[in-house]
């Protein structure tokens, strides 16, 4: 169990959630069609290789530039209104881990909080407005309730949980932004494409440390 983690293994989280992604875009798109035009999988497809491509052409960067890296790739993929906040997530990240090279499990938490504030700063979403924010803002209680005495494993399984369970609430809302809220009753029933895609980033950041 790890309480502590460096440069590889945040990597291997951030690849783990790109598998992850990768692995369900056609069911983010076929969500995506039941509420919006149908392409979040796709897009999102574009997003996780804007990540792979920095890591790749940046693999011995410090933790915080590799992070704002990451983050800058994402903007300036053809992400639509996602990569905005998937950008500004890995650049809050990274803004949290300046001047370190191994973080434990708190700042772990501490790294991923920083990321979603910097996120909710561009969405303005809350719990309930049918958005990637259903799934994050749960995530980043979780964390908030983390204690010292969890491994980073056992944070990232609470916060996975959380996200898993936000992004299915999702299916009971109306939606409050983007094309979705002009559809009122008709996206009853259907999960958020988004929230969706943020459970699995989590679920993937946590599968890192159960392979």
């Amino acid at each position: 169990m790890n309480n502590t983690i460096g440069h590889i293994e945040v990597i291997n989280m951030i690849l783990s959630a790109v598998e992850k992604i990768r692995a369900n875009h056609e069911i983010l798109s076929k969500l995506d069609s039941a509420t919006g035009d149908g392409d979040h999988g796709t897009t999102m497809l574009r997003s996780v290789k804007a990540v792979e491509d920095a890591i790749n052409a940046n693999p011995d960067e410090k933790l915080k530039d590799l992070l704002y890296k990451i983050g800058w790739s994402i903007m300036s993929a053809d992400g639509g209104s996602t990569g905005p906040l998937l950008g500004s997530f890995f650049m809050g990240m990274s803004e949290a881990v300046d001047g370190k090279s191994e973080i434990d499990s708190l700042a772990v938490a501490e790294m991923i909080i920083a990321g979603a504030e910097k996120m909710h700063k561009q969405s303005h979403a809350q719990v309930g407005d049918k958005t990637m924010m259903d799934a994050m803002l749960p995530a980043v209680d979780a964390l908030k309730a983390a204690d010292k005495g969890m491994t980073v494993q056992e944070i990232l399984r609470q916060a996975a949980k959380a996200a898993s369970d936000g992004a299915d609430a999702t299916k009971d809302m109306k939606a409050k932004f983007g094309r979705a809220r002009n559809l009122g009753d008709r996206v009853i029933g259907h999960k958020d494409p988004g929230a969706v895609s943020i459970s699995l980033i989590f679920q993937g950041f946590y599968e890192s440390f159960t392979n």
